[in-house]
């Protein structure tokens, strides 16, 4: 428990942090990464580049001191953020490392500002919240290894299919190299994969939605294709997964992790809507509530630029045709002629709110959407213009955590977790 001369020394730190805040963040990865480069295994090098990670970081540092005399307000990021640090095997004994070069980068930064009371404070708050995490951490990896057909850290995997989507997006059919028992999981979750890219000097870890029902003999991911330049390095990965792997080659994956999962307990209408890739874990909740003969309504949007483009159309058509209660609607903002003449949309341009109100019979329901962040963002503005409680609304991000705010509020800063990092 800190004391109250800690809580209001960290409070004092908040308007420093929301102007210092990504400054202190950077110096701290440079330090990190300097001092213990075998991190860098751990990382996503596109987010250091781009400078996602080090603003989401920015982002928790600034909601932790603002809440640090509440901490259960920011339990459900440590969750969303532990999930993140499961599967990609971060461990107890980094946190130390992490604490040390964090208070380092906050002295550097703020200099004589950072007084010895200050930096104390902060050592005192990092070391409780550090073990929030670690306890939350032990109790995943545990679940993780323990639960039927589970496994601690990586597992080796054969690529026992693999089969192009559409023309950007190609979906692999994993199967346990080791033959045994595959665990559940929840619709809606991830798995990494790490990789030895030929010519890298570190390994890549990226995180990919399962795209199908739990239940099945391998695990699937869908992964679109980016493409790689040098002022662009997320295309790293997904080019190499789509040119390089193929039928029979193995994978390391981690067990399952994620907290944007199917609330299957709720029994009312659920509507799900995705933009590109983003439709991975939709597909799966989709799936997994017609595989339970559930007879809740189902809304499935999907939107895209057109037919080239629409990954598991198909699929998701035929699992509509066995699911009356199932109800399909395709956006194309960039139709070609064939689609046109084969009326193979049922809007043309972009998601608005009449055309939402017009298909959807209540606005009492579970929403769940997922894809690229402006997507995202028009959605979630929709929603809440029609007046959808903030609790009915469920959403992932792809990458770093974002914000669905134009000018987001950093008071409620909550950095979402990485989730299919495609």
């Amino acid at each position: 428990m800190l004391s109250k001369q800690t809580i209001d020394i960290i409070k004092s730190t908040v308007p420093v942090l929301e102007v210092h805040g990504t400054t202190i963040t950077k110096r701290f990865y440079h330090l990190l990464f300097t001092a213990h480069p075998e991190l860098l295994h751990m990382f996503n090098h596109a987010n250091q580049t781009k400078g996602r990670q080090q603003t989401a970081l920015a982002n928790a540092v600034y909601a932790a001191a603002l809440h640090i005399d509440k901490l259960e307000m920011i339990l459900p990021v440590v969750k969303q953020i532990a999930h993140k640090h499961r599967s990609l095997g971060v461990k107890a004994e980094h946190y130390p490392i992490v604490g040390q070069m964090l208070l380092t980068a906050i002295k550097d930064v703020l200099g004589e500002a950072a007084t010895e009371e200050i930096l104390n404070a902060w050592a005192e708050a990092y070391g409780i919240i550090a073990n929030v995490f670690i306890e939350t951490e032990a109790e995943m990896y545990k679940q993780a290894e323990q639960q039927n057909g589970g496994w601690a850290d990586y597992r080796a995997f054969r690529v026992h299919r693999k089969v192009r989507e559409s023309d950007v997006i190609t979906s692999f059919y994993l199967v346990a190299e080791d033959g045994g028992q595959l665990p559940a999981f929840e619709p809606g979750q991830y798995v990494s994969v790490k990789l030895q890219v030929p010519g890298e000097t570190y390994t890549h870890i990226r995180q990919y939605s399962l795209s199908d029902a739990p239940g099945k003999p391998y695990y699937r991911i869908s992964v679109k294709r980016e493409e790689a330049f040098p002022d662009k390095p997320e295309g790293k990965v997904s080019m190499y997964l789509h040119e390089q792997v193929n039928q029979g080659d193995v994978l390391q994956l981690s067990a399952p992790a994620g907290h944007f999962t199917l609330d299957v307990a709720d029994t009312r209408p659920v509507v799900l809507i995705s933009g590109g890739v983003g439709l991975t874990p939709l597909v799966s909740m989709l799936s997994t509530l017609t595989d339970s003969y559930s007879d809740r309504p189902v809304t499935f949007i999907h939107a895209a630029q057109n037919a080239n483009v629409h990954a598991l159309r198909s699929e998701v058509e035929e699992i509509a045709s066995r699911a009356p209660q199932v109800s399909l609607y395709w956006c194309y903002n960039k139709p070609t002629e064939d689609d046109r003449a084969a009326k193979a949309y049922h809007k043309e341009g972009y998601i608005d709110l009449p055309w939402l109100q017009d298909v959807l019979s209540t606005k009492d329901a579970s929403f769940y959407f997922c894809g690229p962040e402006p997507f995202m963002r028009m959605v979630y503005g929709l929603l809440k213009e029609w007046g959808v409680p903030t609790a009915d609304i469920h959403y992932e991000f792809f990458g770093t955590g974002g914000s669905l705010e134009e000018a987001p509020d950093k008071s409620a800063a909550q950095p979402q977790e990485t989730a299919a990092a495609q």
